[in-house]
Parts: structure tokens; C-alpha cells; sequence
């Protein structure tokens, strides 16, 4: 049994274009590489043979593969998606520390709400809380055996590890890869 021939990429020489103006931009070739589908060596051999040379940062910005325009677009789309999201997460974190229901806080913020809730809103509220928190995974893990609420980075530590499969998928580890953490 023969093995099958390894088959080239071939790709359009505008294509080879974008690739040389993303990395002399200062992209990074692996990046470079899977945004446009080309193999990092042969980005290397191309880059070796034509003779790429990325410029000197002291001559001041260089112009983005899409354009200012196309590049200054995306930019401010970019902001005001995360303009909206840091206002909502702002108008749910209002509510939950005017003392609102914490049941549609956003998962990585529990800890943070009842730490400023306790801090805020005074120890009765506190141990509201923690009653009420009885009722989730977190609920005996947050507070010492006296009531008080752990630190905050524990707080934080804890939330991830009770809830590490969602987190690992929220911010793109695979399974089996580090696994134990966080």
C-alpha cells in the first residue's frame, strides 16, 4: 500500500499579497497563517525568497491589509458591541447591589455582587444572602464557618473551579489540554 501524495495549498498571488502586507504589518505568521490558510513554513519560504522585511516602527503607523477605512469600521463596531455589553452589565449590576435578585447576574460576577452587597447594603443583607445562597453550588463554599464572606480573589478562584467545564468553553481551552485547570 502506497501512501497518498500530500497535497499543496495553492494559493492566489492576491492572496500572497494580503499574507506579505499582514505580516510586514506585524501580524504574527502564525495568525497570518490560519487567517488566510497558508502553511506557516511556506509563509516563511515565501518571506525568505521575496525578501519581506517589516518596517520601522519610528516612520509612524502602517496602513492595515483592509484599508484605514474598512479597519476604522470594524474598530468602532467593535466598541460600541462592547459599549452595549458593558452597559448592560452595568443597568444588572445596579439592580442585584440595590438588592434586586441575583439569579440573572452574570455567572463570573456572583462573587464580586455579594461582596459589594455586603459591603453596601450591611451584614443583614449579608447573611440574607447567604441564606439564600444555600440553594447553588457556592452557597456553603463563599462564607467561612462564621459567616464572614471569603476574600474576593477566593471568591473568584472557587466560582471558576465550580464551574470550570463552562468556563474552560468560554474561553476556548479544549478538552484535554491543561487539563485540571482552572
Amino acid at each position: 500500500m502506497t501512501d497518498a501524495p500530500t497535497r499543496r495549498k495553492i494559493r492566489p498571488e492576491a492572496v500572497w499579497a494580503e499574507v506579505r502586507k499582514a505580516w510586514e504589518d506585524g501580524e504574527t505568521a502564525r495568525s497570518v497563517a490560519k487567517r488566510y490558510d497558508v502553511g506557516v513554513p511556506a509563509l516563511w519560504k515565501r518571506r525568505e525568497a521575496e525578501g519581506w522585511k517589516r518596517p520601522d516602527p519610528r516612520l509612524g503607523p502602517v496602513e492595515p491589509a483592509e484599508g484605514w477605512g474598512v479597519f476604522a469600521s470594524r474598530k468602532r463596531q467593535a466598541f460600541e458591541d462592547d459599549l452595549a455589553r458593558t452597559r448592560e452589565l452595568a443597568t444588572d449590576l445596579v439592580r442585584v447591589l440595590q438588592g434586586g435578585p441575583i439569579g440573572d447576574a452574570p455567572l463570573w460576577h456572583v462573587g464580586f455582587i455579594y461582596r459589594q452587597r455586603a459591603e453596601t447594603l450591611g451584614p443583614e443583607f449579608a447573611a440574607l444572602d447567604r441564606e439564600r445562597a444555600k440553594a447553588h453550588p457556592w452557597g456553603e463554599v463563599f462564607w467561612d464557618e462564621d459567616g464572614t464572606l471569603k476574600p474576593q480573589w477566593v471568591l473568584d478562584d472557587l466560582m471558576m473551579k465550580l464551574h470550570a467545564g463552562t468556563w474552560r468553553e468560554e474561553i476556548g481551552l479544549p478538552d484535554g489540554v491543561m487539563e485540571g485547570w482552572p
